[in-house]
């Protein structure tokens, strides 16, 4: 028995089992009804968050794509001199600033050709070779009397030879002597195991391979 007051007066009851239960599902369907807001509450907050980042993410995305596309388009379009074999892949670092390559990929002593984007449908080509005295040298595939040629070098032994004057260079000459019909200098430096140039350095070099001012 449970007794409850009133402003009318004094009233007793009986509380029974069934009363009890109804009261106690009661609450627990209100507490039930408390969670699921609450969860609610959270999943919205949680795929706010969710749509708030994925801008960023889509364009971690991209950047990782464009970087990977430039690489490939870089590194995997070996320009073909004969009678040289076409230049096997080789695997650089790009950054937004620079390129690196292995040191090791050079070990060979034949020169690997590349391009790179220059803007304005402008590819430029360049060239890396180790040396018969060990150095890794780099210079565009053109010079400052036949770029307007478009033909670039070849490698024969240890000269790079001229596709269109037929002048042969020593390749412990190249980086060394500019003019003329010598490869035009890209500048280089090696850093520990890596042979780095700067992206703006081989932008430098548009110049040669801008065949609208041939004239």
């Amino acid at each position: 028995m449970q007794e409850w007051k009133s402003a009318r007066g004094c009233c007793s009851f009986d509380l029974k089992p069934s009363h009890v239960e109804f009261v106690m599902s009661k609450k627990k369907r209100n507490n039930n009804n408390v969670a699921e807001k609450s969860a609610s509450k959270k999943e919205i907050v949680l795929n706010t968050e969710k749509q708030n980042q994925s801008p960023f993410r889509t364009l971690a995305v991209i950047a990782v794509v464009v970087v990977a596309g430039l690489a490939f388009y870089l590194f995997q379009t070996g320009f073909d001199n004969k009678p040289q074999a076409r230049t096997p892949s080789i695997q650089p670092e790009v950054t937004a600033t620079e390129v690196s390559f292995p040191v090791q990929a050079f070990s060979d002593g034949q020169a690997k050709y590349f391009q790179y984007p220059g803007g304005n449908g402008i590819t430029i080509r360049f060239f890396v070779l180790k040396s018969s005295d060990g150095v890794i040298r780099a210079a565009y595939d053109a010079c400052d009397v036949c770029w307007r040629e478009g033909k670039g070098y070849y490698q024969d032994g240890d000269h790079m030879v001229c596709r269109n004057c037929g002048q042969r260079f020593a390749s412990v000459k190249v980086n060394e002597i500019k003019g003329g019909c010598n490869p035009a200098p890209l500048e280089r430096t090696v850093v520990g195991n890596k042979l780095v140039i700067k992206t703006a350095d081989i932008l430098q070099g548009v110049q040669y391979f801008d065949f609208t001012k041939r004239s």
